[in-house]
Parts: structure tokens; C-alpha cells; sequence
């Protein structure tokens, strides 16, 4: 049927229409797509440039050189040394389990270390670095560069892990390194990023631990090309860190080993301290451990060896071990008196073996006694008897204050683990302690250095020195921190009478230089250099009235932890105070026997500066010592550099 013209011409307009939305539409689409793609192709192009870069881009961190330590004259206590290493990359890897046996395959990886390296990559973000195998030999390398194309995500590497060329003889003081764990992390509030690089090498005692931030210093960043397997193809550039800073120690590197092989075959600690500055010369105990057994990780058996060895190779003796100072506490008793005006140097005291206080017989360790005793015949021949009389007058409160005046009862601080306070009882303390009341009893047995005193051979140190300058000496680890000098703070005067201090001085002297003195066997001969000093031996067991009846037991015939313990402290020269010293030897016996011959050779060597002189020493000990001399330079060569004048 033919259409009206109308109807024609009405249906052309509605198609013309249509065709106008249509193509409007559609120009509308391509205009907005266009600007879509100016946006991104232009005003976004840097940062889909930086995408695409991501892509084949990787940054990583840069660890820093942990910073070296150095004992007081420059030699290296603490270094890093070059060591060939794997790492893998879980991102890069892909397949981390096919990757990891393809690896173990070409080197010698054990099964605790496959897993231990996969868990932590499992547990870590997936661009975080994973030492595999630390300390591998250059053929491994080898293997792994070779078969590179094979191991995705696998880089061979060359970093720096951390040594103790010195081995046993810094460490306690200096400490060691080891992997960072998850305990470690918990303690910290806002962990660096370092430290979340899995089996990353923190301090964990020592001063490594206590200068960790100066120490590790900051970290770097690479970038680094990676193809599409996730192989390092080349570095595009890197921003170094900041390596961490070197601490300079006071400690005497060669009389720190001769301290530590003098100690040798005992269960004991020595600390050499200078009189004025306060600088901490030696700071032994013994027995010590390897501190690079530590350092990746010690073994069972290792371990197993050093927590089983009765004389406690891990704790550090010299501070954190305490003790009852027995007789060479003495010097605190007496300068307590002296100042509160209860004795005079020149008054006696009757010794007939033993006293009675308070229904209880006190006895003197020489049982027929020692008769008339003044100040300084009873310090030079230990006179127990004197000492409890002079406890009775003076009183535990007088005694105690001047304990802590001297040093005893405080925490030093001091960048080393676990430093004791030690313990200058008082009234208060017992009652807070046991919930019971001071008795005079209590206040006879501290007059000797026993009952509840307690100290460390840091402590004696620091009592000796200030005993020998009359100033408020303080102990001091760090001489610089980064080539900036840790000045000392000015030594105050402790206003104690000059004249007591000389009266005590001059019976020290006595004790060792004497004939019935109880130290005279371990005097020196030298005019100049002579010492003043304080033998020890404390009680660790009880004496019953049956065994005094039929006869104290012998040290030698006691198992060795029922024996005494044996100490003795110094200073010398005599007459120009330069250096204080302190020996304790567990269950060593009298410490006139034991403590003594080890503190006058510790003492010599310090004032020598090296091997002193045969003449220096009693004739009737030269042989011996030079034997000792000639086996300690065979077994334990150290290297020798100037040594700063100490005078």
C-alpha cells in the first residue's frame, strides 16, 4: 500500500532525530574517553610510570657496619668481618618450596635451616629479605650464581657478621651479638625497620646490648633491577646508611688477658680500677666463654656445656656475683668508729679467742687469741675480737651509712648486665625482708664482713679506691663514644678525716708488708711500688659447737662448695695511690693463700705495664712466678700497644 507524502516525511524527521542522538551520544563517549585517556596519559604519567617501574623495581634495605669496639689504647675487641651469605626474596621466589629444594640441592643446607628459613619467610612481609645460609664458602657462591636462572628470588650476597678476635677475655664486658627473635621485638615500642629483617644481629648482653642504638647505626636503601623470575639483573642505585659509632673502652687490652689467664683453673673474678679517674683497667671472670659461639646461634651441646659447668662460665663474677667481704670489711668498721669518735688508733682491745654478747659466744678465727690489739696490729693480724667490740659501740646504722658511703650497697652504672647492688643491711631492711627485728648479733657478724653483707668485687674496687684517695671515685667503662671523650664528672672529696684514713692506710700497709702480717708472703719488693692491702676469707657454711669441740674441718677436706670463699683488695703504690684492685675466688679457701698471690700479680703487671721484674717479687717466689710468666706469654700471646701514662 502506497504511503501519504505526510507519513513519509514524518518518518524521515524521526530517523533524522534519532541519528542526531545517536551520534551525539556517541561523540559524547569518545570525548569523555578521550579526556579519560589525556588524564591518565598526561596529568597521571608519573605515576603510572612509577607503577610500571615497581614492577621490575625493587628496594631493599642496606644493612649499616655495626660499630667497632676498642679497648683504652686502640686495639679491636669487637670487629666485623667480610662473610659470603644467601638470601631469598618470597615475592621474587615465587614457589618458595620448589625454590628451597632446588637450593639445597647445590649446597649443604640442613633440614632445620630449610625450615627455619621458610617459616620466617612465611611469617615476614613478602619483599622482606631472608638470610638462608649465612657464612657459606665461595664455591657455594659459585653455585648459586651459576645456577641463578633456576633460583628466582635466591641473591648471593656479601655482608658482615660480627667477631671477637680476643675470644673468652672481654665476654663479660664486652658481650655478644645474636639473631634478633621474637622476645626481642616485644620489648621495644616502635622497632627500627632493621630489626624486622628476620635473624637481623642484635646485642644481647654486655655492652653490645646497653649501646645497641649507637651501635647499629642507620640503614641504607637499594634499588635493585629484577626480570620477571624475580633475578637481581643489576643495581640501579643506592644510598648508604649510616655506619654505627665505634666505642672506645677503658679496659687494658693486654692486662685484661693477663688478668683473665692469672684466673685461670678458678671459679673467681679481679676488677683493677684507677684510683683517680675511676677508669676501669680490668674487669675479669672466670671461668669465660667464646662470645662468637653465640653469634649465629650456639649449638645444644654448647650451650648444654656452659649451663652444666659448676663454675658458672656465663655469669659475670666481677659485678653481678655477691659475697660476704668478709675481713675486708673490715676497713669499713673501722673508718665508722673513727668517725663517730667511739676508738682511738692508739686504744686497745683485749682478744682472748672469742666473746660473749648477748649469751653467745663470738670466736675470733685465731682460736688462743691475739691478745692486746690496737688499730693497726689488729687490721694487720685480722683480729676478729677487736672488730666485735668496736661493732657493740658503734652500732649497724653508723657502720651501714659508711658502707654506702664507700660504695657498697649501690648500683653502679655501668653499660654491663646484671650489676648488682650488693647489700649494707640496716634495720629497716631486715624488717622489711624477714619481719623481724635487728639484734646486736646481727651488727657482731657484719663488723667481719658476714651475716647479711653482701658484696661484689666492683664493689671492693670502688671501697679501696676511695679508701686509698679519700674521694667519691666512680667506676667508668667508656672512655669515648664515637671519637667524643665521655669527660669523667669532677671527683668530690667524701670529708672524711685525713687522719683516720692515714691511720687505716698505714695498717694496710702493715698487712702486706709486715712479717706477722697476714698478706706479707704476696708483698712487693720493689721501693716505689709497694702495696697496701686487706686479706678475706668468708664462711659460706655454719660451725657448729660439736665441730669446734673435736676440730673445724679443713677447706681441702670439704667438698669444694662448702669452702670459703678467698679474698683480697689493694691499692699501690703505698705512698702515690694509683691503682685499687680486688680478687675474690670462690670457695678458694684463706685468702691470704689463694686471693692475695693473684691480686700482687694482677697489681705488678698493671704498674709494669707488662712483665715486671723477677726483683719486684719475694726470692722465695721468683721461680714459680717466672714459670707462670713464661707458660701465660706460650698459651696467651696478646697484641701490645703503648700504653697511655696513668700516673
Amino acid at each position: 500500500m502506497r504511503r501519504h507524502p505526510k507519513d513519509s516525511a514524518e518518518s524521515g524527521r524521526r530517523i533524522t532525530r534519532r541519528g542526531l542522538i545517536m551520534g551525539g551520544a556517541q561523540l559524547a563517549f569518545m570525548g569523555v574517553l578521550g579526556l579519560r585517556m589525556r588524564y591518565m596519559q598526561v596529568e597521571q604519567a608519573d605515576q603510572f610510570r612509577v607503577l610500571a617501574e615497581e614492577n621490575r623495581i625493587s628496594i631493599r634495605l642496606i644493612a649499616p657496619a655495626r660499630g667497632q669496639i676498642f679497648d683504652r689504647n686502640g686495639a679491636v675487641i669487637a670487629e666485623n668481618q667480610p662473610s659470603y651469605r644467601i638470601i631469598m626474596v618470597r615475592e621474587d621466589a615465587g614457589d618458595i618450596d620448589l625454590v628451597m629444594r632446588r637450593l639445597a640441592a647445590l649446597i649443604d643446607l640442613s633440614e632445620a635451616d630449610q625450615e627455619r628459613a621458610l617459616k620466617e619467610m612465611r611469617d615476614s612481609r613478602g619483599d622482606t629479605q631472608v638470610t638462608v645460609a649465612d657464612r657459606v664458602s665461595w664455591d657455594d657462591i659459585s653455585k648459586v650464581a651459576i645456577n641463578a636462572p633456576a633460583l628466582p628470588g635466591v641473591t648471593p650476597e656479601v655482608g658482615l657478621s660480627r667477631a671477637y678476635p680476643t675470644g673468652p677475655d672481654f665476654a663479660h664486658v664486652v658481650g655478644y651479638v645474636g639473631p634478633i627473635s621474637d622476645f626481642d621485638l616485644q620489648k621495644m615500642e616502635n622497632p627500627d625497620h632493621l630489626l624486622r629483617i628476620p635473624r637481623f644481629q642484635i646485642g644481647k648482653v654486655g655492652v653490645e646490648t646497653r649501646h645497641e642504638e649507637a651501635l647499629r647505626g642507620k640503614a641504607g636503601t637499594k634499588r635493585v633491577e629484577v626480570n620477571a623470575a624475580g633475578r637481581v639483573m643489576r643495581e640501579l642505585d643506592r644510598q648508604e646508611g649510616k655506619a654505627g659509632a665505634n666505642i672506645q673502652l677503658t679496659v687494658d687490652n693486654a692486662l685484661q688477658a693477663y688478668t683473665q689467664a692469672r684466673l685461670a683453673g678458678e671459679s673467681a673474678a679481679a676488677v683493677v680500677m684507677d684510683c683517680e679517674t675511676g677508669d676501669l683497667l680490668a674487669i675479669a671472670s672466670a671461668p669465660s666463654f667464646d662470645p662468637n659461639l653465640f653469634v649465629r646461634g650456639i649449638s645444644v651441646p654448647d650451650y648444654a656445656a656452659l649451663t652444666e659447668n659448676k663454675y658458672r662460665p656465663l655469669a659475670n663474677k666481677s659485678v653481678q656475683g655477691l659475697y660476704p667481704p668478709g675481713s675486708t670489711y673490715k676497713m669499713v668498721t673501722l673508718l665508722a668508729a673513727l668517725d663517730a669518735g667511739v676508738i682511738s688508733p692508739e686504744e686497745t682491745v683485749w682478744c682472748p679467742g672469742h666473746m660473749e654478747i648477748s649469751g653467745r659466744r663470738f670466736h675470733c678465727w685465731k682460736r688462743v687469741g691475739h691478745g692486746h690489739m690496737n688499730l693497726e696490729t689488729a687490721l694487720r693480724e685480722s683480729c676478729d675480737v677487736y672488730f666485735y667490740d668496736l661493732a657493740v659501740k658503734v652500732g649497724i646504722d653508723a657502720m651501714s651509712a659508711m658502707a654506702e658511703k664507700l660504695g657498697i650497697g649501690v648500683r653502679f652504672d655501668l653499660p654491663m648486665s646484671a650489676v648488682a647492688r650488693g647489700r649494707a643491711p640496716t634495720r629497716d631492711w631486715k624488717r622489711e625482708s624477714f619481719g623481724q627485728a635487728w639484734v646486736v648479733g646481727d651488727t657482731v657478724n657484719a663488723s667481719i664482713g658476714q651475716g647479711f653483707v653482701l658484696t661484689s668485687p666492683l664493689h671492693l674496687a670502688v671501697m679501696t679506691a676511695r679508701l686509698a684517695v679519700g674521694r667519691k671515685v666512680e667506676p667508668r667503662l667508656i672512655r669515648s663514644i664515637d671519637g667524643v671523650e665521655q669527660v669523667p664528672a669532677p671527683v668530690e672529696s667524701l670529708g672524711f678525716n685525713e687522719n683516720h684514713l692515714r691511720a687505716i692506710r698505714k695498717a694496710m700497709y702493715e698487712v702486706t708488708n709486715n712479717r706477722r702480717g697476714t698478706a706479707y708472703g704476696s708483698r712487693i719488693i720493689t721501693d716505689g711500688y709497694r702495696m697496701a692491702g686487706k686479706t678475706g676469707t668468708s664462711q659460706v657454711r655454719n660451725i657448729t659447737a660439736a665441730e669446734r669441740a673435736r676440730g673445724v674441718v679443713r677447706n681441702e677436706d670439704l667438698p669444694w662448695e662448702r669452702r670459703d670463699h678467698a679474698l683480697f683488695v689493694n691499692y699501690a703504690p703505698y705512698d702515690n695511690p694509683r691503682i685499687a684492685v680486688s680478687v675474690v675466688v670462690e670457695h678458694g679457701g684463706g685468702g691470704s693463700a689463694v686471693a692475695a698471690p693473684i691480686a700482687r700479680d694482677i697489681t705488678l703487671q698493671a704498674l709494669y705495664q707488662g712483665d715486671p721484674p723477677l726483683e719486684a717479687y719475694p726470692e722465695a717466689d721468683r721461680a714459680r712466678v717466672q714459670a707462670l710468666q713464661e707458660r701465660l706469654r706460650r698459651e696467651r700471646p696478646v697484641v701490645t700497644t703503648p700504653v697511655q701514662d696513668r700516673a
